[in-house]
């Protein structure tokens, strides 16, 4: 019996500490650039994981931010904004205790397509028009 309470008490412990990483965020805050990367993976928990490509300024080196998303109207919303430039919510939820909930500290609940600039996009690369069918 003793040794049930110890188990039970600490499945407790556990829940409660999962309870509180999940649910208090260490910090927050946006990013925004190319999602170039997003799937769901895991061969038990199932989760949503992606990468976010952060250009700064065009011909300057790609920073890459790792990001899970638990949400699933989160997730289709991501999936819908692919090839966009979008800006992502996050909160940062660190000690959580397995991948269950997700493969990184970062989890997005937010995503907001943004316009790209009109002194950005005249340095995008321009792309060759279509070639016209002869008659």
């Amino acid at each position: 019996m003793r040794l049930f309470s110890v188990l039970a008490a600490l499945i407790a412990l556990f829940g409660g500490y999962t309870w509180l990483v999940l649910n208090w965020s260490y910090s927050s805050g946006e990013r925004a650039g190319y999602v170039q990367k997003f799937s769901s993976k895991g061969w038990i928990c199932k989760t949503w994981e992606g990468e976010l490509a952060m250009v700064t300024m065009p011909g300057t080196l790609t920073e890459k931010f790792e990001f899970s998303v638990r949400d699933p109207e989160v997730a289709k919303k991501l999936n819908e904004s692919m090839g966009k430039r979008v800006s992502l919510h996050y909160e940062q939820h660190i000690g959580v205790p397995t991948s269950c909930f997700g493969e990184t500290q970062y989890f997005v609940d937010d995503v907001r397509v943004v316009d790209v600039p009109d002194a950005e996009r005249s340095l995008m690369p321009m792309t060759a028009p279509a070639a016209v069918p002869a008659e």
